[in-house]
C-alpha cells in the first residue's frame, strides 16, 4: 500500500489540473499562435508560468486505485499488475482467466 500522503498529494494535483483547465488552455492557445505580437505571446507564457506547477495535466501520475501503487499500472484497469492478480485470483474481474498452458 502506497503512503496516504502520495495518493492525497496526486488526487490534490488532479483537482488543480480541472480547476485550471480552460485558463491553461487559453494561455497556451495565445502563446502559441504564430500570427500575434511577439510580446502578447511573451506574456501568455509569463501568466502560463504564475500559474501553479500543479495544475500541469503532466504531473498527474496514474495509480492503482485498490492499492495506491505508482508503478505498472494498468491504464484501462487502474489498477497495478499486483492488485488485478490478486483480484483475478479471486474471480472478482468479470473475463479474466488465468493463463496455463
Amino acid at each position: 500500500m502506497a503512503k496516504k500522503s502520495s495518493v492525497e498529494k496526486n488526487e490534490h494535483r488532479r483537482s488543480l489540473v480541472k480547476q485550471y483547465a480552460a485558463k491553461r488552455a487559453k494561455l497556451k492557445g495565445i502563446a502559441d499562435d504564430a500570427n500575434l505580437p511577439m510580446e502578447e505571446r511573451f506574456e501568455a507564457r509569463l501568466k502560463l508560468s504564475e500559474l501553479p506547477r500543479n495544475s500541469a495535466a503532466a504531473r498527474i501520475r496514474n495509480r492503482c486505485e485498490v492499492s495506491g501503487r505508482s508503478r505498472s499500472v494498468y491504464r484501462k484497469m487502474k489498477m497495478s499488475r499486483i492488485a488485478l492478480r490478486e483480484l483475478g485470483n479471486k474471480g472478482l474481474i468479470p473475463g479474466l482467466v488465468k493463463s496455463s498452458w
